[in-house]
């Protein structure tokens, strides 16, 4: 799985025009599922998003989790994540897991975050979204589970 996990001051997602989905300071994570990914994965990213220093404490250094601030989580499925542009101008999504696959591990993702003691929020899987958010620093960080095993 990978993930891009941006701090925000605020973020929400559209479907239809309609928000879906929407938070004040915390992280918005951009999530896209390969075919090889198992809830291991799936765990693992959880469980780093949640603990994740990306916050300032009072001395302004990056300290915080989003747990230590109360903050909360906007998750967005994305396959584009597992795009592989190496050959051609096309990306490929072959590593990506079919939707079949990917959105019963996307829900057990958004299950493992509130395990985790967050609030979150989603979008719509396989929906055309429209994602707004006000990057926080701008702080933006990449995870991949492929690169911890």
């Amino acid at each position: 799985m990978r993930a891009i996990v941006q701090r925000v001051s605020r973020a929400a997602v559209r479907v239809d025009s309609q928000i879906v989905g929407e938070i004040g300071h915390g992280l918005l994570v951009l999530v896209g599922i390969a075919a090889a990914d198992t809830q291991v994965a799936a765990d693992y990213l959880a469980e780093k998003i949640a603990v994740l220093r990306v916050f300032p404490n009072n001395e302004n250094k990056m300290n915080l989790s989003v747990q230590d601030i109360g903050g909360a989580v906007l998750a967005i499925s994305q396959f584009t994540l597992l795009g592989d542009v190496r050959r051609g101008r096309r990306p490929s999504y072959d590593q990506a897991a079919l939707p079949e696959q990917a959105e019963p591990l996307y829900e057990y993702f958004l299950a493992a975050l509130r395990h985790q003691g967050l609030h979150v929020e989603s979008g719509v899987f396989r929906a055309m979204m429209e994602v707004e958010l006000v990057n926080d620093g701008p702080v933006t960080i990449l995870l991949d589970s492929e690169r911890a095993f």
